[in-house]
């Protein structure tokens, strides 16, 4: 599939932790559900929808925070299955309803397929800044001692 870069960097930055959020029970319930953590569902989905992509119609984000038409489709299908559980617990839910929905399980599965995709094409194009046979300055000047 073609690798349509990014132009917006510091948006993907955000983009994937959101995705990997979505994917992560763990990190839902140890985060999102913790008043004095510094991440709910709210910034998520503000993240995903509306400040670094647009989950309901992800393709104008292609090659700004979506490297290929994979990752569109597959932020299409986030979309989707975010916004039937939405609908079904309404807007205004806290984030245990939305944890708590039947439908939940479809979002975090949707997420967990894209997180894969998302993160093996970023490592896929990390590996293209390195020639092969070439090893990072770092690697090169051996083991550092720490500090």
């Amino acid at each position: 599939m073609t690798d349509h870069g990014i132009e917006f960097p510091v948006f993907r930055l955000h983009v994937v932790p959101a995705v990997l959020a979505l994917a992560s029970p763990t990190w839902q319930r140890d985060v999102w559900l913790q008043p004095e953590k510094f991440e709910n569902l709210d910034f998520v989905v503000h993240v995903l929808f509306d400040d670094f992509c647009d989950a309901d119609d992800p393709a104008p984000w292609l090659g700004k925070s979506l490297r290929t038409e994979e990752e569109v489709v597959l932020m299409k299908k986030l979309g989707e299955a975010y916004s039937a559980v939405q609908d079904a617990v309404g807007r205004d839910a806290m984030d245990q309803d939305y944890l708590d929905a039947p439908g939940w399980g479809s979002v975090m599965r949707a997420a967990g397929r894209l997180a894969r995709v998302m993160v093996a094409n970023d490592l896929q194009a990390m590996a293209l800044l390195h020639p092969e046979g070439e090893r990072p300055r770092s690697e090169e000047a051996g083991p550092q001692e720490p500090e």
